[in-house]
């Protein structure tokens, strides 16, 4: 299957305060299918939201190229939507004119196609009676939602997720990677998903990425067989079990000594 996103021998480097050169990637080959949902794991600052940065265009590699439908990435393009750790929702809006931002920001207007999928992406992550509420009146959950939404106005082709759900309690937690995998099986989307959870990987994900320690590598790429549409059961499948300890010692053992 043609591959969409490409990373080819990719390095990146940065320069510490100090002035000396960090590197945080080393020779990363990586290249995802279209509409296939890959984690990203390992050891804290092993360059796994650095990947993402690359992918989206904030970022140019130091060596080696990003590339997307073939074409090499130089800067942010529109079929990508990001998600962050935190929802950055601005809270003198409501959810609606938070969703619809983007569009304003970029063009200076929100049209009536614009409002109407704002509010058909609102219903689908359960919030349709809420458009006119300010953040602070939603829970971390459902501000979570609202950012996941925002990502999606535009229908983009490719979703890149930062821990988009380590804020929220484990409960909370586990309930919106159910409903991120419902949208998902919605609206087919390549997705990148950053993560520190074994479990969250092995539940969403059709291939986990392995990397090590900084500078981080691609140390191995899993295969996950477990069956969709994915539920509660799936968490209790011996296979889930047994690749969660598997993959749970190879972090371990890419961790910095």
């Amino acid at each position: 299957m043609q591959t969409v996103i490409d990373l080819n021998t990719v390095t990146q480097t940065f320069v510490s305060s100090d002035g000396s050169p960090v590197t945080a990637l080393q020779g990363v080959d990586l290249h995802l299918r279209r509409h296939e949902f890959v984690s990203l794991i390992g050891p804290s600052g092993c360059g796994k939201s650095t990947i993402l940065r690359l992918i989206a265009g904030l970022l140019r590699p130091s060596s080696g190229e990003v590339s997307i439908f073939g074409m090499p990435v130089t800067e942010p393009r529109d079929e990508i939507g990001i998600v962050f750790q935190k929802p950055t929702l601005l809270p003198w809006l409501s959810v609606l004119d938070n969703i619809t931002f983007p569009m304003r920001h970029k063009y200076g207007r929100v049209d009536a196609r614009d409002q109407a999928r704002a509010r058909e992406l609102l219903a689908m992550i359960g919030l349709g009676d809420f458009g006119h509420k300010r953040p602070d009146e939603l829970s971390g959950g459902m501000q979570q939602r609202v950012s996941i939404a925002r990502s999606l106005l535009h229908d983009p082709d490719i979703l890149l997720m930062d821990e988009p759900f380590s804020a929220l309690d484990a409960l909370t937690r586990d309930e919106m990677s159910f409903e991120l995998l419902r949208i998902w099986n919605e609206r087919p989307k390549t997705v990148v998903f950053v993560t520190h959870s074994i479990q969250e990987a092995l539940l969403l994900s059709d291939r986990i990425v392995v990397m090590s320690a900084r500078p981080g590598r691609v140390a191995d790429i899993i295969d996950v067989p477990l069956p969709r549409p994915r539920n509660l059961a799936t968490l209790a499948d011996p296979v889930f079990t047994r690749m969660a300890n598997d993959i749970r010692v190879q972090v371990f053992s890419h961790k910095p000594q």
